[in-house]
């Protein structure tokens, strides 16, 4: 799925505009306007000291009459570019500002110091390859991309909270955010296409999760979405919720007509009162439908999923009538 097929890129319900980014430039660099700046020793507190407590800097002490210094710069200038933010690189001239470097005991250049929250972390010294820079960045910042992941995870459970708040239209933007990011994201979605649901577009979800690749169409939520889905189907072929009570209140046993409201209960949103009936069920007659409503229950588990309230009361009773 590209970003081009992306169906969530339009709008939702009334209006959705999807604006958040992910990977952005920091406030702090793009108030600086870059990611490489120098510094002298008035400034080393502030652009130094204080600056690696949002994020690492690398500090580049060098001189205009050291070759390797030359050999250095434009490759370690190029890694932190590319970094995009991960890193800031200050630029020191230890000519013009001996004492920094004095303090720190460094007698040979180039020399670069990385600090973070305010204090050296790590350094290399000489004129390393490309590689090695990109490694010693990925050790002091994290593995390119841990930041995006981390921010996307945030915002997936940002629009799963909204989501159950009943603020669909918040919910899809977000989702809809992570999709043109990462279009093959499983959790955006499954989390989409239970904002359909929610508004009623039932069909528009089914399509949603219809040709996606191989494995995306694997994940366990996206297929909890489609079983979701399909007992709604069914739920809606079951009659009248109000007369099968009726049929419930004249004969207490009657099974199938507490089976059916139980399905039609759960695509309700009431999932505590699907789940003791079908517990009732059980209770009276295990044998009924080859112990059908234990079997239906494990499927409401499976759409609820293993940590939702109504699992959790559920799966405690039922152990307790199994195993008691």
């Amino acid at each position: 799925m590209s970003g081009s097929d992306n169906p969530y890129n339009g709008s939702f319900g009334n209006q959705m505009t999807a604006t958040t980014s992910f990977g952005a430039q920091p406030a702090t660099a793009a108030a600086a306007g870059g990611y490489i700046t120098d510094t002298t020793t008035a400034n080393f507190g502030k652009d130094v000291i204080e600056e690696s407590r949002n994020q690492p800097v690398l500090v580049d002490f060098w001189a205009p009459w050291c070759g390797p210094c030359k050999q250095l710069t434009p490759v370690l200038e190029k890694v932190v570019n590319e970094a995009k933010g991960r890193v800031r690189l200050v630029k020191m001239n230890i000519d013009d500002h001996p004492s920094i470097a004095g303090q720190l005991g460094i007698q040979s250049i180039p020399a670069v110091i990385a600090f973070v929250n305010g204090r050296p972390a790590d350094g290399f010294m000489g004129a390393v390859p490309e590689s090695q820079i990109q490694q010693f960045i990925d050790r002091i910042a994290g593995p390119a991309g841990a930041d995006e992941a981390a921010e996307i995870e945030a915002v997936l459970t940002e629009a799963a909270e909204l989501l159950a708040a009943g603020n669909i239209n918040e919910a899809a933007q977000l989702y809809a955010a992570v999709m043109q990011a990462d279009p093959e994201n499983a959790k955006a979605v499954a989390g989409m296409a239970e904002c359909m649901i929610a508004a009623n577009q039932h069909e528009r979800a089914r399509q949603t999760l219809t040709d996606l690749p191989e494995e995306l169409a694997k994940d366990a939520g996206i297929q909890a979405v489609l079983k979701k889905l399909e007992q709604i189907e069914e739920a809606r072929k079951l009659g009248d919720p109000v007369a099968l009570e009726r049929d419930l209140a004249v004969n207490p046993d009657d099974h199938e007509a507490r089976l059916k409201l139980a399905k039609i209960l759960n695509v309700e949103g009431r999932r505590d009162e699907a789940a003791e009936h079908l517990l009732l069920i059980m209770r009276k007659d295990r044998a009924f439908d080859d112990d059908g409503a234990r079997r239906q229950l494990l499927q409401f588990f499976e759409v609820w999923g293993f940590k939702d309230p109504a699992t959790v009361s559920a799966r405690r009773k039922l152990s307790a009538m199994l195993f008691s």
